[in-house]
């Protein structure tokens, strides 16, 4: 018995396998708070672009008017950009991105969870996943598959979206956006999702 209990005997420190265990997962929540956070306040800018008050963005925000106009206050320095465009024909890849990550969410609601896509869309969501060349095509793969497996369910409007987005990424833009990528991909998100549930 005595060298049974010698077998386990509790370390004295973690192995550094272990650490870095512990730490991925906080480092992914604390990089994708980061991110938000930095995607919140970029939006702020496209908001009050729109010609929308400090006092509309902070109820829409959650935020207090002070909060907000502190955000702005840090952004007078910048050039003013003219209003963003929201028209779902355009074609610099943050944009495409963002369609395509609207498109997987729906798909994943639409069939229940039941999507190769949905696993990936939550790691997306979380900021587990980035928007790389590789996380982008594995995303059109699962897409591909899904559309195919659940023909029956979805909406024609579906497959006509992935098409439509899929050439476009497939074929280099040289255009130039204002906003940053996040928040093109961001904004291009909900519209595409807001189109498809309109199209059901």
């Amino acid at each position: 018995m005595a060298s049974e209990e010698s077998t386990h005997q509790t370390p004295e420190t973690l192995t550094e396998q272990q650490a870095e265990r512990m730490l991925v997962g906080m480092n992914e929540v604390i990089r994708a708070g980061q991110e938000m956070r930095k995607l919140r306040a970029e939006m702020i800018k496209v908001f009050a672009s729109f010609g929308w008050t400090q006092e509309r963005i902070a109820q829409l925000t959650d935020m207090s008017q002070p909060a907000v106009s502190k955000q702005m206050a840090k952004r007078k320095t910048d050039d003013p950009q003219p209003p963003m465009g929201l028209s779902l024909d355009q074609h610099d890849a943050p944009w495409l991105e963002g369609r395509l990550w609207g498109l997987a969410e729906e798909i994943s609601e639409t069939c229940h969870e039941t999507t190769c896509c949905t696993r990936y869309v939550n790691a997306l969501n979380r900021g587990k996943k980035r928007f790389t060349p590789q996380n982008i095509d594995e995303l059109r793969r699962l897409i591909e598959e899904d559309l195919r497996l659940h023909r029956a369910e979805l909406p024609g409007s579906y497959q006509a979206a992935y098409d439509e987005i899929s050439r476009g990424l497939d074929i280099p833009s040289k255009v130039t956006a204002t906003a940053s990528a996040s928040v093109r991909r961001a904004i291009a998100h909900q519209i595409q999702r807001d189109l498809l549930r309109s199209d059901v």
